[in-house]
C-alpha cells in the first residue's frame, strides 16, 4: 500500500520540490523520498540570518542526498529587503520577510511548470503549512498521509547518522536567528550559544527599530539579557519542564522541550520558516 502510494507520486508529470528550511521534518522528508523520487529537487531559502547550525546541517544533508541543494535569495537576503522597505524591520503583523524571502523567491524559481510540492508535516500535527496561491503548485503531505509521527522522523534522521540540528536542545526553529516568533527560552539560548548573534539582533532592535519596537514586541532584548530576568525565565523552564515529565513520562525529550517553550508564549509560529 505505501509503496503504490508513493509510487503514484513519483509518476505524476512535472517537477517535485522539497522546500528545505534546515528543521528535522523538511530534513527527514528530503531523506525519505530520496531514493523514492529519483527527479526529485532539493531547495532553500537563504534569509542570510541562519543560524551557523543550520547551515552546517544543510551541508550535511547534501552531502548525504549526493545531490546539490539549491539556495535561493543569493544577492538578496535580509539586509536588502530590510533596505527595500527603509529600515523597517518585520513583525508579526507586518511578515515582509517571510513574502520577500520564503515565498516569492520560491514562486519565481517554479515559474509556471507544473509542481507537486512536498510538506514535511507530520499526521500528529494540526497544521497545514503554507500553500501556494499559484495554481500551478500542489501540495502533498507524505507524512501525513502514510501516518507518519514524530518517532518516524527521529528513526529516519538517526538511521541516516544526521540526527536532530544541533540547536534542537535548546531552539525549536529554524529560520532567522532573530525571528519574532522565538519563545523566550530560544531567546536565552541564543545569548548564550550565539552572544555574538544576540548583540546584532539586539544591535537591530536599537538602531533600526524605532522607540517602540522589540522583537519580543513585550520587553527588549536589554531588559530579557538582565542577569536576574535570565534567572527567573531558567527557573520556570526547569519547573515547566518537570511538570511535563509527570504528565507525560514516556514521551521524547524533544517533545517535552517542544511543549516548554510553546507554553512561555501565545505567539504561533511561522508555518514556512521551521518545517
Amino acid at each position: 500500500m505505501k509503496s503504490d502510494v508513493i509510487a503514484d507520486w513519483a509518476a505524476r508529470p512535472g517537477r517535485h520540490i522539497v522546500n528545505l528550511s534546515g528543521g528535522k521534518d523538511s530534513t527527514a522528508l528530503a531523506i525519505f523520498l530520496h531514493d523514492k523520487i529519483p527527479q526529485i529537487e532539493y531547495v532553500f531559502c537563504d534569509t542570510h540570518k541562519e543560524l551557523p547550525e543550520t547551515y552546517d546541517y544543510l551541508d550535511r544533508l547534501e552531502a548525504f542526498l549526493q545531490r546539490p541543494i539549491i539556495r535561493l535569495n543569493a544577492q538578496r537576503g535580509f539586509d536588502h529587503w530590510l533596505n527595500m522597505y527603509g529600515g523597517m524591520l518585520p513583525s508579526a503583523q507586518v511578515r515582509w520577510c517571510t513574502r520577500k524571502l520564503k515565498i516569492e523567491p520560491f514562486e519565481a524559481f517554479v515559474g509556471d511548470d507544473t509542481v507537486w510540492s512536498y510538506i514535511g508535516i507530520r499526521a500528529d500535527e494540526g497544521r497545514s503549512g503554507y500553500i501556494s496561491t499559484k495554481p500551478n503548485v500542489h501540495p502533498v503531505y507524505p507524512f501525513k498521509e502514510l501516518g507518519m509521527t514524530i518517532a518516524d522522523i527521529e528513526r529516519i534522521l538517526e538511521t541516516s547518522g544526521l540526527g536532530l540540528p544541533a540547536y534542537y536542545s535548546w531552539r525549536q526553529r529554524s529560520g532567522c536567528f532573530f525571528c519574532f516568533f522565538q519563545r523566550t527560552g530560544e531567546w536565552v539560548g541564543l545569548k548564550e550559544h550565539h552572544p555574538d548573534l544576540f548583540e546584532e539582533a539586539k544591535k537591530y532592535e536599537t538602531e533600526r527599530g524605532g522607540e517602540h519596537f522589540y522583537w519580543r514586541q513585550r520587553e527588549s532584548l536589554a531588559e530579557l539579557e538582565q542577569p536576574e530576568r535570565i534567572a527567573q525565565i531558567k527557573r520556570e523552564h526547569a519547573l515547566r519542564l518537570e511538570q511535563e515529565r509527570k504528565k507525560r513520562p514516556n514521551r521524547p525529550l524533544i517533545e517535552l522541550l517542544g511543549a516548554v517553550l510553546d507554553a512561555e508564549d501565545d505567539e504561533r509560529g511561522c508555518d514556512i520558516c521551521h518545517l
